[in-house]
Protein backbone atom coordinates (compact mmCIF):
# COMPACT_ATOMS: atom_id res chain seq x y z
CA UNK A 1 0.00 0.00 0.00
CA UNK A 2 3.02 2.25 1.01
CA UNK A 3 4.65 2.01 -2.32
CA UNK A 4 1.05 2.09 -4.48
CA UNK A 5 0.44 5.37 -2.47
CA UNK A 6 -2.97 4.14 -1.92
CA UNK A 7 -4.80 1.55 0.57
CA UNK A 8 -7.03 1.56 3.28
CA UNK A 9 -6.44 -0.55 6.66
CA UNK A 10 -8.65 -1.22 9.15
CA UNK A 11 -8.39 -2.83 12.66
CA UNK A 12 -10.21 -4.54 14.77
CA UNK A 13 -10.25 -2.98 18.35
CA UNK A 14 -13.13 -3.54 21.03
CA UNK A 15 -15.35 -1.16 23.00
CA UNK A 16 -12.92 -2.25 25.69
CA UNK A 17 -10.12 0.08 23.57
CA UNK A 18 -12.31 2.85 25.67
CA UNK A 19 -13.03 1.62 29.03
CA UNK A 20 -11.28 -1.33 30.86
CA UNK A 21 -13.86 -4.35 31.23
CA UNK A 22 -14.19 -6.91 33.61
CA UNK A 23 -11.41 -9.72 34.22
CA UNK A 24 -9.95 -9.61 31.15
CA UNK A 25 -6.85 -7.09 31.50
CA UNK A 26 -4.79 -8.98 28.07
CA UNK A 27 -7.54 -8.52 26.14
CA UNK A 28 -8.53 -4.81 26.93
CA UNK A 29 -4.31 -4.23 26.95
CA UNK A 30 -4.28 -5.86 23.38
CA UNK A 31 -7.58 -3.71 22.30
CA UNK A 32 -6.57 -0.54 23.85
CA UNK A 33 -3.11 -1.14 22.08
CA UNK A 34 -4.72 -1.27 18.70
CA UNK A 35 -6.32 1.63 19.18
CA UNK A 36 -3.41 3.27 19.96
CA UNK A 37 -1.11 2.06 16.95
CA UNK A 38 -4.01 2.97 14.74
CA UNK A 39 -3.43 6.91 15.88
CA UNK A 40 0.26 6.19 15.52
CA UNK A 41 0.14 4.22 11.81
CA UNK A 42 -2.09 7.13 10.87
CA UNK A 43 0.04 9.62 11.78
CA UNK A 44 3.08 8.21 9.83
CA UNK A 45 0.94 7.01 6.93
CA UNK A 46 -2.01 9.22 5.54
CA UNK A 47 0.19 11.60 4.08
CA UNK A 48 1.22 8.77 1.95
CA UNK A 49 -1.75 8.08 0.99
CA UNK A 50 -2.66 5.21 3.27
CA UNK A 51 -5.89 5.57 5.68
CA UNK A 52 -5.71 3.78 9.00
CA UNK A 53 -8.62 2.87 10.91
CA UNK A 54 -10.02 0.87 13.33
CA UNK A 55 -14.08 -0.50 14.44
CA UNK A 56 -14.49 -1.21 18.15
CA UNK A 57 -17.20 -3.66 18.35
CA UNK A 58 -19.29 -3.55 21.52
CA UNK A 59 -21.48 -7.05 22.42
CA UNK A 60 -21.22 -8.99 19.58
CA UNK A 61 -23.02 -12.29 20.44
CA UNK A 62 -20.41 -14.71 18.97
CA UNK A 63 -18.67 -17.47 20.89
CA UNK A 64 -16.15 -15.33 22.44
CA UNK A 65 -19.48 -14.06 24.21
CA UNK A 66 -21.22 -16.97 24.83
CA UNK A 67 -20.36 -16.82 28.59
CA UNK A 68 -21.66 -13.19 29.21
CA UNK A 69 -24.72 -14.24 27.40
CA UNK A 70 -25.42 -17.35 29.20
CA UNK A 71 -24.90 -15.96 32.29
CA UNK A 72 -28.54 -14.32 33.00
CA UNK A 73 -27.31 -11.42 35.55
CA UNK A 74 -23.88 -10.40 33.59
CA UNK A 75 -25.98 -10.57 30.22
CA UNK A 76 -29.10 -8.81 32.15
CA UNK A 77 -26.67 -5.89 33.00
CA UNK A 78 -24.89 -5.63 29.44
CA UNK A 79 -28.52 -5.50 27.94
CA UNK A 80 -30.02 -2.81 30.46
CA UNK A 81 -27.05 -0.32 29.21
CA UNK A 82 -27.45 -1.02 25.77
CA UNK A 83 -29.76 1.66 24.30
CA UNK A 84 -30.15 -0.49 21.11
CA UNK A 85 -31.73 -3.69 23.80
CA UNK A 86 -29.72 -6.31 22.05
CA UNK A 87 -26.50 -7.99 21.50
CA UNK A 88 -25.02 -7.34 18.23
CA UNK A 89 -24.73 -9.41 14.89
CA UNK A 90 -21.76 -9.71 13.48
CA UNK A 91 -23.02 -8.11 10.63
CA UNK A 92 -23.99 -4.90 12.00
CA UNK A 93 -20.25 -4.51 11.50
CA UNK A 94 -20.82 -4.61 7.57
CA UNK A 95 -21.69 -0.97 7.09
CA UNK A 96 -18.77 0.49 9.25
CA UNK A 97 -16.04 -2.11 7.36
CA UNK A 98 -17.62 -1.15 4.13
CA UNK A 99 -17.24 3.15 4.78
CA UNK A 100 -14.04 2.75 6.11
CA UNK A 101 -12.72 0.76 2.61
CA UNK A 102 -14.72 3.19 0.45
CA UNK A 103 -13.59 6.61 -1.25
CA UNK A 104 -16.13 7.98 1.24
CA UNK A 105 -13.52 7.73 3.89
CA UNK A 106 -10.98 8.91 1.85
CA UNK A 107 -10.54 12.44 4.66
CA UNK A 108 -11.06 9.86 7.72
CA UNK A 109 -7.68 8.53 9.10
CA UNK A 110 -6.94 7.63 12.95
CA UNK A 111 -10.14 6.75 14.02
CA UNK A 112 -11.64 4.10 16.03
CA UNK A 113 -15.21 3.62 15.49
CA UNK A 114 -17.28 2.49 17.71
CA UNK A 115 -20.28 0.02 16.77
CA UNK A 116 -21.87 -0.53 19.85
CA UNK A 117 -25.52 -0.01 19.93
CA UNK A 118 -24.97 3.08 21.79
CA UNK A 119 -23.19 1.51 24.97
CA UNK A 120 -20.05 4.07 24.97
CA UNK A 121 -23.61 7.38 24.53
CA UNK A 122 -24.68 6.19 28.01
Amino acid sequence: MLERGRGKVIFTASLLSFQGGINVPGYTAAKSGIAGLTKELANEWTSRGVNVNAIAPGYIATDNTRALRDDDGRSRSILERIPAGRWGRASDLAGATVFLASPASDYVSGITLPVDGGWLGR
